[in-house]
Parts: C-alpha cells; sequence; structure tokens
C-alpha cells in the first residue's frame, strides 16, 4: 500500500506545523545558542525583527473594519474584561500555587500569560467553523491586539513589579518597540495597505520568521545563563495541569457568562473563542521586551497555553458547529453571516488551522 506523503502525514497530526516549528527553534537555542558577538547580532535581528512585526499588525488592521464594528460594543468590552480583567485576576489567584506547585519562575510566566492580548486569526477561524459572528470576532480580535500593546505592558508593570525584570525603561522599549511601530503602520497604510493585501502569503512568512527569531534569541540568553536548570519535568507536567484547569475555567466562564448577558448563539460563540485565547504573536514580542534574558522561560507557559487552547478549541468549533445546525434556538440571521464570512476568514487563517481550525 502507498504510504501518504509528509506533508499529508503531517497535517493529520493533532499539533500545528507552526508549534512545531516553534519546538524545533527551542532545541536549536539548545543545542546552538548564540554567544558572544553572534548573541548581540541575533539580539539586535530580533529588536528589528519586533518592530516590522508590529509595524505589519499597524498596516494591515483596517480602521474602517474596526469602526464598523463599534455597534457590538457589549461584545467588545465583554471580551476585554474576560482578556484584562478575569484572566489577570485568575493569574493572581495563581500565587497560591507557588511554591509547591509552580516554582516562582514558572509562575511569573503564568501571570504574563494571562496579561497578554487575546488572537485575532485563530479566533476567526474557529468562529467561523463554530457558525458564530465572524463580524463581532474580527472586531474583538482586533480591539484586545491594539488595547494589549498598552494595557498589557501597564499591567505587567502593576502585578510583576520587580520580580518579572519590568521596569520604567521596559515601558520605553514598548513604546519604541511596539507602539511607535504600529502608529507608523497605521499612518501609512493607505500608501501600503493595497501592496500588503497583495502579498499576504509572504508576509505571513515573515510574521512567523519573526517570531521563531525571537524564540531563538530568548531561549540562547537562557541556555546561556542556565535558567534551564530551574525547572524540572515534574514542575513541567504541574504547569501543563494548572493551565488546563485555567483554559476550562475561561471557556466555561466565556460561554456561560455570556448567556447571563443575554447574547444570542451567535455572538456567545464569538466571545468563547476571542475571550477565552491568548496572542502567542503578540506575547512573545512582548516578553523579550519585558524579560530580556529570562524571556525564554518567562514565555513557556504562554507557548504551552498556545497549543492547548488551539487543540481544544477545535474540538469546540465542531461541537458547536453540529448543534447549532440541529438547534432552533441558533438566530438564523447570524448563522448567515457567519457562513457567509467563514470562507475569507478562514483563507486568511489558513496557516492557523489544525483539525477544523487553528491559528496564533
Amino acid at each position: 500500500m502507498r504510504r501518504p506523503p509528509l506533508p499529508k502525514l503531517l497535517s493529520r497530526l493533532p499539533v500545528d506545523g507552526y508549534i512545531l516549528a516553534l519546538v524545533g527553534t527551542v532545541a536549536l537555542a539548545a543545542l546552538l545558542p548564540a554567544r558572544g558577538p553572534a548573541a548581540t547580532a541575533a539580539e539586535g535581528a530580533s529588536t528589528g525583527a519586533v518592530a516590522l512585526l508590529f509595524f505589519l499588525y499597524g498596516a494591515r488592521l483596517s480602521t474602517r473594519e474596526a469602526m464598523d464594528g463599534l455597534r457590538h460594543w457589549r461584545l467588545h468590552l465583554t471580551v476585554l474584561a474576560c482578556t484584562f480583567v478575569v484572566f489577570p485576576v485568575l493569574g493572581l489567584a495563581a500565587r497560591g500555587l507557588v511554591p509547591q506547585i509552580l516554582p516562582p519562575t514558572l509562575y511569573t510566566g503564568l501571570l504574563f500569560l494571562c496579561l497578554v492580548p487575546s488572537t485575532v486569526q485563530s479566533s476567526i477561524a474557529f468562529t467561523s467553523i463554530a457558525r458564530g459572528n465572524v463580524a463581532a470576532a474580527i472586531c474583538a480580535g482586533s480591539f484586545s491586539s491594539l488595547v494589549g500593546i498598552v494595557v498589557t505592558p501597564l499591567l505587567a508593570g502593576l502585578v510583576l513589579h520587580g520580580g518579572g525584570g519590568f521596569s520604567a525603561g521596559s515601558l520605553v522599549s514598548i513604546v519604541c518597540q511596539l507602539l511607535l511601530p504600529f502608529l507608523a503602520g497605521q499612518l501609512l497604510r493607505r500608501w501600503v495597505g493595497n501592496w500588503l493585501i497583495r502579498h499576504k502569503k509572504a508576509l505571513g512568512y515573515v510574521d512567523r520568521g519573526s517570531i521563531l527569531l525571537v524564540v531563538y534569541t530568548a531561549f540562547s540568553a537562557g541556555m546561556v545563563q542556565g535558567i534551564w536548570h530551574q525547572v524540572s519535568a515534574q514542575r513541567l507536567l504541574c504547569l501543563l495541569g494548572v493551565e488546563a484547569v485555567l483554559l476550562a475555567v475561561m471557556l466555561s466562564a466565556t460561554w456561560y457568562g455570556s448567556k447571563k448577558l443575554g447574547f444570542h448563539r451567535a455572538d456567545r460563540i464569538a466571545i468563547t473563542f476571542a475571550g477565552s485565547k491568548k496572542s502567542l504573536a503578540a506575547g512573545l514580542p512582548m516578553a523579550s521586551v519585558l524579560f530580556g534574558a529570562q524571556a525564554g522561560l518567562a514565555a513557556l507557559p504562554l507557548m504551552v497555553f498556545h497549543q492547548m487552547q488551539l487543540m481544544v478549541c477545535a474540538v469546540l468549533a465542531k461541537r458547536f458547529a453540529a448543534s447549532t445546525a440541529s438547534t432552533a434556538s441558533a438566530a438564523p440571521e447570524a448563522a448567515m453571516a457567519g457562513a457567509a464570512a467563514g470562507s475569507a476568514a478562514v483563507t486568511e487563517a489558513a496557516g492557523d488551522v489544525v483539525a477544523g481550525g487553528k491559528r496564533r
């Protein structure tokens, strides 16, 4: 019997190919960490890559699209509250797990995970598959990313204190490396927007390549300083269990909480996927700025949570879709809107979909 080609075999795995690339980058940093002049060069390239990444975010965010979504202000406020209020509160509550279950280093990373913004592409893809309100998911994810550029470092300054490596200099770095490039992208979007649309696939490689460079630089610095000896396999398993509970709590809170707030099913689906997930693409560059040499260890909980949320939400999206199709309580007009926008949303997030849909 003829064996299927390797790409098809990989596509059947319940693991995002990009996650495999991230794991490979971590392994490369462990085997061949950048040292001396090479580390300096890698750090400079990483800084430039982060600035480019957020410039592209700004250039691609449609102001008109964002304004069109303002009519769903209750939904957006709900997602923002889940992302920047409920998540941080749960992260602070997890301090009780230190040091019996989580060491201080991993807890700092877990708390940082609770501060980063929501995803964009994967929220859109999962909402589309589940026949939810795709337009609301687009705006909610975009607003969360935009607000996170300012709110995440401010929250980090409030809750991480000195233990996370946060300082006034970190806030200045955030402004220079993230906010200013983002604003520059918004200002230049009028001239570069069409070019970005024509080269969307190539820019996707730039996005992912930039993040891989950030990961390699951060984990190389951690290897050189020997910070990985602080974490045992048992502690990592504990982290996995804690994050599984965190994800379950947020999925339940967003789904049942949005019902209590009176949202209809299509909006509840968008709130569930946008309000329960965290962005690896936004979080890793921020970690590299906030934590410096310890960014690799600080970002580890985010990387684990990212893969977990994609696998779990892929299953949920399929179940929501099946339930929506057979439930008369679903709003017909919302389902039609989600289906019409679905193919475009999934195409935009094609590289982020696994086992039914995933990304960042």
